[in-house]
């Protein structure tokens, strides 16, 4: 163990320990820091709601290491939080050897579900969402080819890049869909010049809409598009507001909504498998003023009647997790 590590590992134990109250929920974050304007971003939104509306306080912790993610677990869990929200795929094993230890505790873990009797797993039909906002670029597009950037190289987002894929074809069969992933680690949410140079490289391609699923690594490629006068598309959080103008518009994973909504069950809240897609809120697209000007009537028609077919299942949209392969894209 390095000088570094341990340091690190001290100051995540000061931070967790210093005026815990007891059952007060806890928030541990991916790696990628509560700011990255997406995904963690959007959880924190969500506890922060709560916490404004209940006039009740919260405990987070920002992730420095893998390492910490046990460690993280266990002292959220021997101070006395509960229930205790964790951001991202990566706490599942983790969570698989915690959670039967503190069996009084209830932990909420969102993308992966953990199969124990006090944890409730929160997943998200991201290909429905993308497919819409799929639908939206293919539209806007004036080369007919679009772009698709992805942060670590897993099926969650292949999933994402499949149903982006299928919207493009659904709005126009004649499309090109370029799709490049950021990494093969963790380091790959984070890495926002890396997704810069990828942004230049589909623009070099034709690309004149790219779509960002990729943690703060998507803050360079929507940073990259707007410099180079092409439109980008946001996701998890609303990142309109990044570049008004040039945005398109963003994948709404409602996070926020599932942390909110896990801090307001509290102790005692329902444990299992919960789904969050189209139908029940949990998936949508951002349209504020940011965007209004690039989203034409049609465009907007279109989306929403594709979305209540979605939500009635009139709209299978396929998900590249059910079956590892994907109808519209080739990985």
């Amino acid at each position: 163990m390095t000088l570094m590590t341990k340091f690190l590992g001290a100051a995540a134990a000061t931070a967790l320990s210093a005026g815990a109250a007891l059952a007060e929920p806890a928030l541990i974050f991916d790696l990628g820091g509560k700011f990255d304007k997406s995904f963690n971003e959007a959880a924190f939104t969500g506890a922060q709601r709560w916490a404004d509306e209940t006039g009740e306080s919260f405990r987070e912790i920002e992730l420095q290491s893998e390492a910490q993610r046990e460690q993280a677990l266990r002292r959220f869990a021997e101070a006395g939080n509960n229930p205790i929200v964790m951001t991202g795929f990566a706490f599942g094993d983790v969570l698989s050897q915690v959670a039967p230890d503190y069996p009084e505790t209830d932990f909420a873990i969102i993308d992966m579900v953990v199969d124990q009797p006090n944890v409730r797993s929160v997943v998200f039909n991201e290909h429905e969402g993308s497919y819409l906002v799929g639908m939206m670029a293919a539209m806007a597009s004036e080369s007919g080819t679009v772009g698709f950037i992805g942060g670590m190289d897993i099926p969650l987002i292949r999933k994402f890049a499949c149903g982006y894929a299928q919207g493009v074809k659904a709005a126009n069969a004649d499309a090109t869909v370029l799709a490049n992933m950021t990494g093969t680690t963790p380091a790959a949410w984070n890495d926002p010049v890396k997704g810069s140079e990828l942004t230049k490289a589909q623009i070099s391609q034709g690309a004149d809409v790219v779509y960002a699923a990729a943690g703060g690594t998507g803050v360079g490629v929507l940073q990259t598009a707007a410099d180079e006068d092409i439109l980008s598309i946001g996701v998890d959080s609303n990142q309109n507001h990044l570049h008004p103008g040039q945005v398109l518009t963003s994948m709404l994973k409602r996070v926020d909504n599932a942390v909110y909504q896990a801090f307001k069950d509290g102790e005692g809240m329902e444990k299992g498998f919960n789904v969050m897609g189209v139908g029940n809120g949990g998936i949508g697209y951002a349209m504020d003023e940011n965007n209004a000007d690039l989203v034409t009537e049609e465009m907007q028609t279109a989306v929403d009647e594709a979305a209540a077919k979605i939500a009635d299942g009139s709209l299978q949209v396929h998900d590249y997790m059910s079956d590892d392969s994907c109808p519209a894209l080739d990985f």
